[in-house]
């Protein structure tokens, strides 16, 4: 019997397409309280939708998207908005759960 092997990355992407699947990766990246380890969270849900996708969507060009995305990057409240919206995605504030 033949054995089917998935790449790791292509596996993540097609996961990332899901917006369930995106939050919950975003979710994780941000309990890492590091804003380095968010923007990669991001980039690779960005990636797995598509940047020209995205840059149509929102009306950012591909290079702002990358910049926006890249390790230095620092979005704009306003910027991480509308680029969560396209991805289907929003930010919410919930309350810390109380410690037993």
């Amino acid at each position: 019997m033949k054995k089917l092997s998935v790449n790791y990355e292509q596996g993540l992407k097609d996961a990332l397409t899901d917006p369930n699947e995106a939050a919950a990766y975003l979710n994780a990246a941000l309990e890492d309280n590091s804003q380095d380890v968010f923007l990669m969270a991001l980039r690779d849900v960005a990636n797995a939708r598509g940047i020209m996708h995205l840059a149509h969507e929102t009306s950012f060009n591909r290079e702002n998207l990358y910049g926006i995305l890249s390790k230095r990057g620092n979005p704009q409240f306003f910027s991480l908005k509308v680029l969560l919206d396209s991805l289907g995605l929003t930010l919410a504030v919930e309350p810390k759960q109380a410690v037993a």
